[in-house]
């Protein structure tokens, strides 16, 4: 029977477990190699990646290498000395070339699969999203924030959902996250939200006790305002907020958000 180049691991569902995540603002020699032999596996030649690495770091190909193995060592060796975020950025770069040339999108879903799995088995808090590189949180933030924006807006709230996606623009910026940022933009959507079931234009922080919702969840999302206003707005010297708390407000916010939308909806 034929298998259309399917692999036993996909067909019966094998693979790795994912691991906690460590990395970040970093790039591995596994994931570079890693990143390397998804190009080359997807049939990409090593000029061709030559040609797309140099484009990404803005460098002259060496125009003493002909061969394909020379090329293909020189390729090695930009890679392995580039900056860690411009490595997600030749990612992004592979799967728009995966995508040229009157291909299918079979290719680029193919290495958008296997690059996920490689970041979840090597324990890095990043994943690609219809080409682009995002930030990968915990469990709990990837539910939160998956159908979020989605929800948002069948529920007639499109400016919380423009939130929502600054938020999580903000939280997966290279090199470094804006976390201010995205604090920021997720408690407006939580406060839009707020806003559009209580019908007034107050702060969230009026709304929250006509929200109903039962003690001790009312104290604990006024603790959340008060966090985000002291971390997102009113930031002190010395004390940035840090990612994982970033992303936990990011969670919170879109889970309550979609918690009162439903309710409202339901």
């Amino acid at each position: 029977m034929e298998n259309s180049g399917s692999t036993f691991s996909g067909r019966f569902g094998y693979h790795a477990p994912a691991v906690e995540i460590t990395i970040r603002e970093d790039a591995p020699t596994s994931v570079r190699d890693g990143i390397l032999m998804l190009g080359y596996g997807a049939d990409l030649g090593p000029g061709e990646m030559r040609d797309i690495l140099c484009r990404v770091l803005l460098t002259r190909p060496d125009q003493n290498n002909w061969s394909a193995t020379n090329i293909e060592r020189e390729v090695s060796g930009l890679i392995d000395d580039a900056p860690w975020y411009k490595v997600y950025d030749f990612a992004e770069r592979l799967y728009i070339k995966l995508g040229a040339d009157g291909h299918t999108g079979d290719r680029q879903d193919s290495f958008e699969a296997q690059l996920n799995q490689l970041f979840r088995e090597k324990g890095v808090g990043w994943e690609m999203k219809n080409g682009a590189i995002v930030a990968r949180g915990s469990e709990a933030f990837t539910l939160a924030t998956g159908h979020a924006t989605d929800v948002m807006r069948e529920s007639g709230t499109p400016t919380a959902a423009s939130e929502i996606h600054e938020a999580l623009r903000d939280i997966s910026r290279r090199p470094d996250a804006d976390v201010t940022g995205a604090i920021q933009h997720a408690m407006a959507a939580l406060e839009c939200v707020a806003r559009e079931v209580d019908g007034s234009s107050d702060t969230l922080g009026q709304i929250i006790k006509r929200l109903n919702l039962a003690a001790p969840l009312d104290g604990s999302l006024h603790q959340l305002w008060g966090f985000a206003s002291q971390q997102g707005r009113h930031i002190q010297e010395g004390r940035n907020p840090s990612f994982e708390e970033a992303e936990l407000v990011v969670t919170l916010a879109s889970a309550v958000s979609i918690f009162l939308l439903r309710r409202r909806d339901g």
